[in-house]
């Protein structure tokens, strides 16, 4: 999985033109959601993802709740192409459905009836709800937001692939003398990543789950499903 990632980013930065600018996509109102496709852990990474490498991050509404496919009975089916060809989960209802801001009637989206369900768990999976905790993959996404807001590193640096094994995604963003390392785990096992000479006495600045712990000897332990970025210095 690591290598097939870093391949795509690795050829999309090589296909751009001098001066281009790369645009990243995770899901879209046509393909299934990235939480379906990966799972919730799976889907915080992602995030981190998204929001670190070069180029414009392009965010599906829904995606930073951490949304999944909905199921659409055959009566609810809007969608033409689905009405066309029935039963060959063509249909892309399941990833258009209302946006759920709280827990009230129609999560907030509508004081009518929508034309499309919502999701089974839209009473704790909202944005009031979600916007309270602190762990929640939609304060995750804020708090990316806000650092590459922060970090020029992040939003104009450069690319560099630091480092690619099974499970593992590692790279450097870089501005002047700002050097991040971003490294990704896409799998279900604990990693002992060794880091870089320059990168030794790096500072934690954000990840996906509570408490990444850098160990001795210059090397961080990944956790399963965990994202993390570093600061250099």
């Amino acid at each position: 999985m690591a290598r097939t990632l870093a391949a795509a980013i690795t050829n999309y930065e090589a296909a751009l033109p001098s001066g281009g600018w790369p645009n990243w996509v995770l899901g879209n109102h046509d393909r299934p959601r990235v939480a379906t496709k990966r799972g919730q852990a799976q889907a915080r990474v992602a995030a981190v993802l998204l929001l670190t490498l070069r180029g414009t991050p392009t965010l599906y509404y829904g995606d930073e709740l951490g949304l999944s496919d909905v199921v659409i009975e055959s009566s609810q089916v809007r969608d033409p192409r689905e009405l066309r060809e029935p039963g060959l989960a063509l249909g892309r209802d399941p990833v258009r459905t209302p946006m759920p801001w709280n827990d009230s009637e129609n999560a907030g989206f509508t004081k009518a009836k929508p034309w499309l369900p919502l999701h089974a768990d839209w009473r704790t999976r909202n944005v009031a709800r979600m916007a309270e905790e602190p762990q929640s993959i939609l304060t995750l996404y804020r708090r990316l937001l806000a650092l590459r807001r922060d970090c020029l590193a992040l939003s104009i640096g450069d690319f560099v692939l630091l480092n690619v094994e099974d499970e593992i995604l590692v790279y450097e963003r870089r501005h002047d003398a700002e050097r991040l390392i971003v490294a990704l785990n896409l799998g279900g096992r604990e990693h002992r990543l060794q880091l870089p000479d320059w990168a030794r006495g790096s500072r934690l600045l954000l990840s996906n789950v509570e408490g990444a712990v850098l160990v001795e000897g210059g090397a961080l332990l990944l956790r399963s499903n965990e994202a993390v970025v570093l600061k250099a210095g």
